[in-house]
């Protein structure tokens, strides 16, 4: 008998979600980590190209971050243990916002690599707090809404900074990780002086308690299961084929500035944001079930697209559609985890954090690779074969019913 899983619906007389003060200031934290991040995504492969190294070594400082950020990972539990969420989250910007202010005066390739590195420990350090603090904030029935809440900020600071990372490019490739460092000591204030001392429980069930689910238990569960193997696909692609060749391939095989990927890149964003709020009311109210098996499946084909557009204007259509799909692809993973875990704290969050490191850190490699050995297509296949395997698998999900 196929299993169903009932998850509360939304509060009616509130007439919207409801969200803690936590979510808001996380959406804050979220805008301007992205800025700054923004900045520096369409000038990175092409800064790293500026040393005299190959598609291979792009994607190694890609991949470097990516390996640190799932070598500290498994550390982020204990470390919010002692700490808290606010302090690990504050500490982890600062130390992305110093190794970022140092690539921008890196005066090798072996610095640079090291540098992009050591900025992963402090990622891991402010993505699993994060998250960690977001999923014990909110209940089900909210939970995908205050995901694209905080999502959005990162997409609101992703529509400025690919566009301004562009223009400043053309100042100098380096200008734009100073300005990286300068918003993430903004992001890492903020947290320290507005987020609470320590996580606050949800109520998650009709006695008021949250539920504690062992580890075990949530590892066997096919919603975590499925989340997991959807973001190790983006890890991949997103990192891989996305952020590391595209905006290669506006240089080399569209012959367009830098310029060009960041205004993309932010058309792009514009979409995502535009689509979060009816995709997280999407997969509260539908579920995250198919939300997973639709957005997954239009993302492999957009993916695999993008390097037959022959022009700009084209490639940024693609993008677009991308970005709608890539809103459901952000909120119903994360939701999924939350349903697993409960009030399970920060491990299972690490886990799904660290299948995306791997993915980042074997996707920019082998997308290089074959760059460089067969073709742009080939590399963005082995994405978009990801997204599917991913779709593929959300129908093994159990189906949920909702009840009010």
């Amino acid at each position: 008998m196929r299993r169903v899983h009932f998850l509360p619906g939304p509060r009616r007389q509130a007439g919207r979600p409801r969200f803690s003060r936590d979510v808001y200031v996380l959406g804050v934290i979220a805008f301007f980590v992205m800025v700054g991040f923004g900045v520096v995504v369409p000038v990175l492969p092409v800064y790293v190209r500026s040393f005299g190294v190959g598609y291979v070594e792009v994607g190694a400082v890609v991949s470097a971050f990516a390996l640190m950020r799932l070598v500290a990972s498994p550390f982020c539990g204990r470390f919010i243990d002692w700490w808290g969420e606010r302090t690990t989250l504050a500490v982890g910007i600062g130390i992305v916002a110093v190794s970022s202010g140092l690539v921008g005066i890196a005066q090798d390739y072996p610095q640079l690599l090291l540098l992009r590195g050591a900025g992963g420990i402090g990622s891991a350090m402010f993505t699993v707090s994060a998250m960690t603090l977001l999923l014990g904030s909110t209940s089900p029935g909210i939970r995908a809404r205050a995901i694209g809440f905080y999502q959005g900020g990162f997409l609101i600071g992703g529509m400025a900074g690919p566009a301004l990372g562009g223009l400043l490019a053309t100042i100098s490739l380096t200008a734009p990780f100073f300005f990286y460092a300068g918003t993430l000591a903004v992001a890492g204030l903020v947290g320290l002086f507005l987020l609470r001392p320590a996580t606050r429980g949800v109520a998650a069930g009709p006695g008021g308690q949250a539920e504690r689910i062992p580890f075990r238990t949530v590892l066997r569960d096919r919603r975590f299961r499925a989340a997991c193997l959807a973001n190790f696909s983006q890890g991949w692609t997103s990192f891989g084929v996305r952020n590391s060749l595209i905006p290669v391939l506006v240089v080399e095989v569209l012959r367009g500035p830098s310029s060009w990927t960041g205004l993309a890149f932010a058309a792009a964003a514009v979409a995502q944001t535009l689509a979060l709020a009816p995709a997280g009311r999407f997969v509260d109210l539908v579920g995250r079930r198919p939300a997973m098996i639709g957005a997954f499946a239009l993302a492999a084909v957009t993916i695999l697209a993008v390097p037959f557009a022959g022009n700009i204007w084209l490639l940024t259509g693609l993008l677009c559609l991308y970005g709608v799909a890539a809103a459901f692809m952000g909120t119903a993973p994360a939701a999924a985890v939350g349903d697993a875990a409960g009030a399970s704290g920060g491990r299972p969050v690490a886990v799904f954090s660290m299948f995306a490191d791997v993915g980042a850190i074997v996707g920019p490699l082998v997308a290089g690779l074959l760059a460089d050995t067969v073709s742009y297509p080939a590399a963005f296949a082995v994405g978009a074969l990801l997204f599917l395997a991913t779709s593929a698998y959300a129908l093994r999900m159990p189906r949920e019913a909702r009840v009010s």
